[in-house]
């Protein structure tokens, strides 16, 4: 599969409500929420990076509503807007948790990832935690 121009793709103008589109102060060292992810407080952190995306309007990387183009200029583009996400929410991992999810090739199987491993508990420990409450 043959890049495309360097210079073609950096000119191409998009709009900023384009989910491809990333905003000249985007990097990524960026942390997005505050919350550091331990293995502890999954959903907390989840609703948090959730918004965060969102307000970077990225939260399709994660859930698909951006998927992989076919064009080889947008291909470009996704590819750069997906590792950008995926730099942000490594960010935000404890090392343990990063080390264990960093080959993952797109923020969305990252999330995903993510979300089989700690989701169900988390559901599992609230379930406990309002059990014993009643």
């Amino acid at each position: 599969m043959e890049v495309p121009n360097t210079a073609f793709v950096q000119n191409l103008i998009i709009d900023s409500s384009n989910p491809l589109y990333l905003h000249p102060s985007d990097n990524p060292d960026m942390i997005l929420v505050s919350k550091f992810f331990d293995g502890n407080s999954y959903g907390a952190w989840k609703l948090a990076m959730s918004i965060a995306l969102s307000a970077k309007n990225k939260l399709g990387s994660i859930n698909n509503i951006v998927p992989m183009p076919a064009n080889q200029v947008h291909l470009a583009l996704w590819q750069r807007c997906n590792d950008m996400v995926i730099s942000w929410i490594l960010n935000t991992l404890n090392h343990d948790i990063r080390d264990s999810v960093l080959y993952a090739e797109t923020a969305q199987t990252l999330w995903k990832e993510l979300n089989s491993r700690y989701e169900q508990a988390s559901d599992a420990r609230i379930y406990q935690l309002q059990k014993n409450i009643w």
